[in-house]
């Protein structure tokens, strides 16, 4: 059956089904999940149903079956042809749910559609799709949406200058269906409270479907019924984590809540044992041997997934680097269940105690890692840069190598700086590392040049026993072996990028937009009141200004607040089919390339880069990337920023565990950021915590958005960013993973 045929026999099913409820082209997009690139097909699969018959439109532009439908329509055909299992699965929960509102009045004519964002508080926000503006909802104009819900509602009022308001009239789909949470029983039923604060009732579990789960053990409960004005959600137990207070079924209470699997499907762990076989004289014809060509790997001391090696060899004045990758798809070939799982999973995600990896251990640190002694499968790229850093000749090759070398960021570092102890111990490859060194920091300098922004944030070492402890927060520590090979990876990503954008093939390029204009104008009236200024055009600001604004401020006590500040002004980088730029690295071609083991978009770009490398390449081939791409760049992205978000979840809760033994202790710290609603105040160990502007007893404080300070109505005493304060630490929420201060001068109160 075609595929635009399968289309139309699906959408039958949908508009058939007793959940469906009328509803206007850009309502079904959204709860189909239509991608954007989908739509004109979509809109033409719509157009022969309403054309053939099987389908009309309302008055109101609603989509339905016919009321008197007429006898040449064969609906017959439609319900014996019978469409995939895959096919009824995508947004088959979300027709469940839209039954819900099937008696609900249908006349009230929806403003906006979009994506429902709770807050912990009972109110919250609708996102619209295009639109920069977003909607506020109050806790009575909510219908009981939840975190992610995509809801139709209707504009109420806004006041001038204040953002619009709008009430939810109908959730057309559920965000969620599982959620992660501590069971407490009572006599034949339970509850699970949820562990995020955004789903804000509690969810009934009825006798039987509980798993045997007793007060106090985590699970995970899928909802059943998500519950309306007079009735609470139900859901049954799927899974138990285990008991609160185990070790570690704290942090993996958040891996699940965030939907994240920490065990592979054992056909995949199969299927990786399978395929992990020492490097033969069979998968090395065809490619470039480098075994002889001395390559090194340096890494953190506990790094097990090394997928980037590095060579250096000088022709004359003329530095020759290599940057050698694990060649990861010759173990992971495209559709097979390790590729499936990889894409699903998108990243590795690297938390406070533990690594949950994007292929199995099996392949991340053992046949696909360039483990020190060694034969692994590589694509290298062999850059030529002159003296002044410019790349004058370059090759991308699949190749065999050899590493002579596991070394540690620390001993590299000590060899950059002279310890002849350290020098002595690696001496066939000292002078190798004094010519990266050089090289680095040319490479960095013509970076710079072009208008490079560093965002060198110091990060916290969370140091966890084996009992899931918190026993200490250490900085973690950037030193010139780290930006050596950030630089290194840097050359080879641009140089892979141009490469194949200059061959206009078919590619995943890492973009990185210019900043909204409107955040600009804000962060430049910030620096004006901070005395401070950002030259440049606003509209179209080049990275050079951000650049020279961020340096002008080195070692004032305005610079990590401001550094913060311009951070927060920044797109997010993502990834994207066209070569659009890198703003932050002012590149005009960037990609990820170097890190196939944890991230997908290098993997996938290995296998561009492979079918390019064989002369596959073909018009069925390029068709075939055109098609999937999109979509990988889109899902990679948002998988990307899951486990970001979770990685903050967990530090942040493993903080708070540790600041539960200081309670009542003073503290001084820097204000790091300022609400509304109180400021933020920073420790030297990076905690932050609240202090709330309730607990501000000598005035009533106001806040001036303008320069982000409070100042007192009858006192004009201020609270600006970076100002330094000391705190008494009130109390922390593990549940909530926060933390409260007040100022020492309050606390009597």
């Amino acid at each position: 059956m075609k595929e635009f045929d399968k289309q139309k026999h699906f959408l039958m099913d949908v508009f058939k089904s007793q959940a469906y409820i009328p509803m206007k082209k850009k309502e079904l997009e959204i709860l189909l999940d239509v991608e954007k690139d989908k739509r004109g097909e979509f809109a033409e699969v719509l157009q022969e149903l309403v054309d053939e018959g099987a389908v009309e439109i309302t008055k109101r532009g609603k989509y339905q079956i016919p009321e008197n439908r007429p006898k040449f329509v064969k609906l017959k055909d439609y319900k014996s042809k019978k469409p995939t299992k895959a096919e009824v699965t995508r947004g088959k929960q979300s027709l469940n749910q839209v039954a819900k509102n099937a008696n609900k009045p249908k006349n009230i004519e929806p403003d906006i559609i979009g994506r429902f964002i709770s807050h912990k508080d009972g109110y919250g926000f609708i996102e619209v799709d295009g639109s920069e503006e977003d909607y506020f909802v109050s806790r009575d104009n909510t219908g009981f949406a939840m975190q992610d819900d995509t809801v139709a509602a209707v504009l109420t009022f806004g006041a001038p200058g204040k953002r619009q308001e709008a009430k939810v009239i109908r959730i057309i789909a559920h965000g969620f269906s599982d959620v992660v949470g501590t069971y407490e029983k009572s006599a034949g039923f339970g509850f699970v409270v949820a562990d995020s604060n955004k789903l804000d009732r509690d969810i009934f579990i009825p006798a039987g479907k509980d798993m045997g789960a007793v007060t106090g053990h985590k699970v995970v409960c899928h909802i059943e019924d998500y519950g309306d004005d007079n009735h609470k959600p139900e859901g049954v137990i799927t899974e138990i984590l285990g008991h609160k207070n185990d070790p570690g079924v704290d942090i993996l209470s958040i891996v699940r809540g965030f939907g994240i699997e920490p065990e592979f499907p054992s056909k995949v762990l199969k299927q990786a044992t399978t395929v992990a076989k020492p490097v033969s004289e069979a998968d090395m014809a065809g490619r470039s041997d480098l075994r002889e060509l001395t390559v090194i790997t340096i890494d953190g001391e506990d790094t097990k997934d090394i997928d980037d090696g590095v060579s250096l060899q000088m022709d004359g004045d003329n530095f020759i680097l290599g940057v050698h990758i694990a060649d990861v798809t010759n173990y992971v070939q495209e559709s097979s269940a390790l590729d499936v799982e990889a894409l699903k999973r998108g990243t590795s995600v690297y938390l406070a105690d533990r690594v949950i990896p994007m292929l199995p251990h099996t392949l991340s640190n053992g046949m696909c890692s360039l483990n020190e002694g060694e034969d692994r499968l590589a694509l290298s790229c062999i850059m030529t840069f002159n003296p002044k850093g410019e790349l004058i000749d370059h090759e991308i090759c699949e190749s065999v190598i050899h590493s002579n070398h596991r070394m540690t960021y620390t001993a590299v570092y000590a060899m950059m700086t002279g310890d002849e102890a350290v020098r002595n111990q690696y001496a066939d490859i000292a002078d190798m590392v004094d010519n990266m060194y050089k090289l680095s920091q040319i490479l960095r300098a013509k970076r710079k040049k072009r208008g490079s922004i560093d965002f060198d944030f110091p990060e916290t070492h969370i140091i966890i026993d084996e009992n899931g402890k918190v026993v200490g927060l250490a900085p973690y520590e950037r030193n010139d072996a780290h930006k050596l090979i950030e630089d290194f990876m840097l050359a080879a990503n641009e140089t892979v990028a141009e490469h194949f954008s200059l061959m206009e093939s078919p590619f995943v390029y890492r973009v990185h937009g210019a900043p909204d204009p409107e955040k600009m104008q804000s962060l430049s009236r910030f620096l004006g009141a901070c005395g401070y200024s950002l030259k440049g055009n606003k509209d179209s600001i080049h990275p050079k200004e951000i650049q020279k604004m961020l340096e002008s401020l080195a070692g004032h006590e305005d610079e990590a607040v401001i550094t913060k500040m311009t951070l927060r002004s920044m797109q997010q980088a993502r990834y994207d089919t066209e070569c659009k730029g890198h703003f932050g690295l002012a590149a005009q071609y960037y990609c990820h390339f170097t890190s196939p083991i944890r991230r997908y978009p290098d993997l996938q770009i290995h296998r561009i880069i492979k079918d390019h490398l064989r002369g596959r390449m073909n018009e069925r081939k390029i068709s075939h990337y055109e098609s999937i791409l999109p979509q990988v760049a889109l899902e990679t992205s948002k998988l990307e920023r899951r486990a970001e978000e979770c990685e903050r979840e967990v530090d942040k809760l493993k903080m708070v565990q540790f600041m539960k033994e200081f309670i009542g202790q003073q503290f001084e710290g820097n204000i790091s950021s300022v609400t509304g609603w109180g400021m933020y105040v920073e420790l030297e160990n990076t905690v932050e915590g609240l202090v709330h502007v309730s607990t501000l007893y000598d005035d009533h404080y106001d806040f001036i958005e303008e320069n982000l300070t409070l100042v007192g109505e009858r006192t004009g005493r201020t609270f600006k960013l970076g100002q330094p304060v000391t705190v008494i630490l009130d109390s922390v929420d593990e549940n909530a993973r926060t933390i409260d201060f007040v100022l020492e001068e309050f606390q009597r109160f």
